[in-house]
């Protein structure tokens, strides 16, 4: 709906004339994972109502001032009087010539109409700390809409969107890393590098490393937020098993199947 539609619903009142607090604004912020885990500053743009830059508010001409209502009176209010019968009955309602402002806009501005309020886009700078998940929400407090009557203005809520990692998965502050192994190279043991998010870093598989075994790198997953520490990366070892085979594989395996046997199952004890 209309941005002036939405800031100006439901004040109709008789307590319209008090300061109130200006409408919140929600966005969403798509970032990498990258961003959200070593964190980053980021310009967004939004669009808000604030006070007319020529009236400044005030709703009338810049060098004229509005009248007092001759409605109401001033008082923003309209008493009505009716004879029932049980007596008479006095009702008080918003006045409907001022809204219940209690003065009336003789010269409007040129700028606004006469509303006080204009639309406005404005960059904003994000700064997003490093750790965050995804849907956190940052409060940009006095970022959103204009408050009326001298009311302050709102808050700018931003969610946070992350991008899924080509490499990593993120458990809390640990990154998960899936390191994808052949049979001999399970079996006989390996150097392999394996990514981090400041680098290379190297890893000894040792031999006859089965699937589902993990090692750890201490300190090297997500930072936890506000400062306190690290989380670690977790390498997850996946040994596949090969499903295409040439002869000469096939041959080479079947020999290797002779010499190695058939593993024992494990005992019900164990």
């Amino acid at each position: 709906g209309d941005l002036f539609d939405a800031f100006f619903s439901g004040t109709a009142t008789a307590t319209r004339r008090a300061a109130q607090h200006g409408a919140d604004i929600h966005t969403t912020v798509t970032l990498a994972f990258e961003e959200a885990v070593l964190g980053a500053e980021r310009q967004i743009e939004v669009e808000r109502v604030e006070n007319c830059s020529q009236c400044h508010g005030s709703g009338s001409r810049p060098g004229s001032q509005a009248a007092r209502c001759p409605a109401c009176h001033g008082t923003g209010q309209v008493r009505r009087t009716q004879q029932g019968l049980f007596g008479r009955f006095v009702s008080v309602t918003t006045c409907e010539r001022c809204g219940g402002e209690g003065h009336v806009i003789v010269e409007p501005c040129p700028q606004c109409g006469g509303m006080g309020k204009e639309k406005a886009q404005r960059q904003i700078v994000v700064v997003v700390p490093a750790g965050v998940e995804d849907g956190t929400q940052l409060r940009l407090s006095g970022e959103g809409h204009s408050g009326t009557h001298g009311g302050p203005p709102g808050n700018l809520y931003i969610i946070l969107s992350v991008q899924p990692h080509p490499l990593f998965l993120r458990e809390g502050d640990n990154l998960i890393y899936r390191l994808n192994l052949n049979v001999a190279q399970a079996a006989l043991g390996q150097k392999v590098q394996i990514p981090t998010l400041n680098g290379k870093q190297e890893l000894k598989v040792p031999a006859g490393t089965q699937s589902g075994r993990e090692f750890v790198f201490k300190g090297k997953g997500v930072p936890r937020l506000h400062g306190r520490g690290q989380g670690d990366l977790v390498v997850q070892v996946s040994v596949a098993t090969p499903t295409r085979l040439s002869k000469e594989q096939r041959r080479l395996l079947e020999e290797l199947g002779k010499t190695l046997g058939t593993p024992e199952a494990p005992s019900e004890e164990e």
